[in-house]
């Protein structure tokens, strides 16, 4: 498997956002898996009855269990995220809130496999200039930008259950460069 990397570059995912804005399952595929800690199999087992309330309109919070670690997850749905769901609701929603909200065109009752959602994200990427990014590099998006944003990397790590602080910065691709520009940036 490839080494993927995170999307660091917030003109890029507008940038991919608009090439995936015509299919409303990969746009919303795109925007949750970036706006979450969510790994692409429990993104792929999401189903409308996880997103949607039976009026068709976005819930506040996603409640599942993780499939690797079998913890469960409460996730707040983001503006932006609830938009692309409204989105991919009236594109696609027939009215099974037990249908699975990713599914492939053939309509199979199954979501669509990994294998697609790399090609997706990977195609994607490339149409913009990016390379090294994946299905994995949504969720390393969302730590990337978390930590960037001034998210405590403890509760980082906790999200992506990972056994320590160290592990989650390389992870996410926070370098030693990174961390001598901190310090020498202070320089008090």
């Amino acid at each position: 498997m490839e080494f993927v990397e995170p999307i660091r570059d917030k003109k890029k995912i507008a940038d991919i956002k608009k090439y995936l804005s015509d299919n409303k399952r990969d746009a919303l595929l795109f925007t949750l898996g970036i706006n979450s800690a969510l790994r692409v199999s429990d993104l792929l087992q999401l189903k409308y009855s996880d997103v949607i309330d039976k009026s068709g309109n976005p819930v506040d919070y996603i409640v599942l269990r993780d499939t690797k670690t079998n913890k469960h997850n409460r996730l707040p749905l983001t503006k932006k995220v609830k938009k692309a769901i409204t989105e991919h609701v009236e594109a696609n929603y027939s009215n099974d809130l037990n249908a699975y909200l990713f599914q492939g065109r053939k309509k199979t009752g199954k979501p669509i496999q990994r294998q697609a959602v790399y090609r997706i994200i990977s195609n994607a990427a490339e149409a913009v200039g990016l390379n090294n990014i994946g299905s994995h590099s949504l969720r390393k998006t969302w730590a990337y930008h978390s930590y960037k944003a001034g998210t405590d990397i403890v509760i980082i790590q906790d999200m992506l259950n990972h056994s320590s602080p160290s592990v989650t910065l390389r992870y996410i691709g926070i370098t030693q460069d990174d961390k001598d520009r901190a310090v020498l940036s202070l320089d008090l």
